[in-house]
């Protein structure tokens, strides 16, 4: 009996990451399903990809019932598989949290977090009818280390790390795995929704000023691929990500020391 096609559920496919990994997936054989909030942005992934080879629907990862019917009609097009639930949605916003604004920082718990544990939640019948199966998470370097400007952010990120730690011990009576991918700064959209409390200056504008290290997109794409067929609990995305999870680990208090550094006097 021949082995079906490997499928994939990627969410934020609309763009950066997602669009990356969709592509890459694709490319290699699988069945992609892509999801995204943009219309727009996932019409133009959706074009990238061979048509017998995608599905795409347009939903927000906040919507429970947008989840329920995003996931029956991938298990329609797959016959009831789902290799990898790729759980990558996500948004940016930063500054002092005194000074956010109440919708910012719902808004980013509710993607960054909530929706996560929303995907989670309703793939896992999927999941669970496919041998192998496995979940994998962005999160971020920001779930190793607090930056200031960045806390809420931050937090969502140390919980989607968390949280797949704890499903991957708990899912393991299913047979389904669980792992996180962990981008050091990628070169997506989500930079520039960092920006500076009265100015045009961006995150991506100071990372470039400093001459710090941004990665392709193409480069989260195959630490993706890693993670999805590998047995690792969390992949670290680019050497800088590296090193941040070594010097976290083993120089915390010089670690803290630096990034107060970055808040200016008043």
């Amino acid at each position: 009996m021949a082995e079906p096609q490997k499928s994939i559920f990627v969410t934020g496919a609309g763009s950066g990451i997602g669009r990356a990994t969709a592509k890459l997936f694709a490319e290699r054989g699988w069945f992609v399903g892509l999801f995204d909030v943009d219309p727009k942005g996932l019409e133009e992934t959706a074009a990238m990809l061979p048509e017998g080879q995608r599905i795409s629907m347009v939903f927000d990862v906040r919507d429970r019932n947008g989840w329920a019917r995003a996931v029956e009609s991938f298990g329609q097009a797959t016959n009831r598989h789902m290799h990898v639930l790729f759980n990558n949605a996500g948004v940016g916003r930063g500054g002092f949290i005194e000074e956010m604004p109440d919708d910012d920082i719902d808004l980013v718990i509710d993607v960054n977090l909530k929706g996560v544990i929303n995907g989670v939640r309703a793939s896992l019948p999927l999941l669970r009818e496919t041998p192998g199966a496995r979940i994998v998470n962005t999160a971020s370097v920001a779930g190793i280390f607090g930056a200031p400007k960045l806390a809420v952010y931050v937090a969502t990120k140390f919980a989607v790390r968390g949280l797949t730690e704890a499903l991957d011990a708990e899912f393991s009576r299913y047979g389904v795995s669980v792992a996180s991918l962990m981008p050091w700064f990628i070169d997506t959209a989500i930079l520039g929704n960092f920006a500076e409390e009265g100015s045009n200056r961006t995150l991506k504008d100071s990372l470039t000023e400093n001459k710090t290290p941004i990665y392709p997109v193409s480069m989260a794409a195959e630490r993706a691929w890693d993670a999805a067929h590998g047995k690792e609990l969390h992949y670290m995305v680019g050497k800088e990500a590296e090193r941040a999870r070594f010097a976290a680990r083993f120089f915390p208090n010089a670690m803290r020391k630096r990034l107060r550094n970055f808040i200016p006097d008043e």
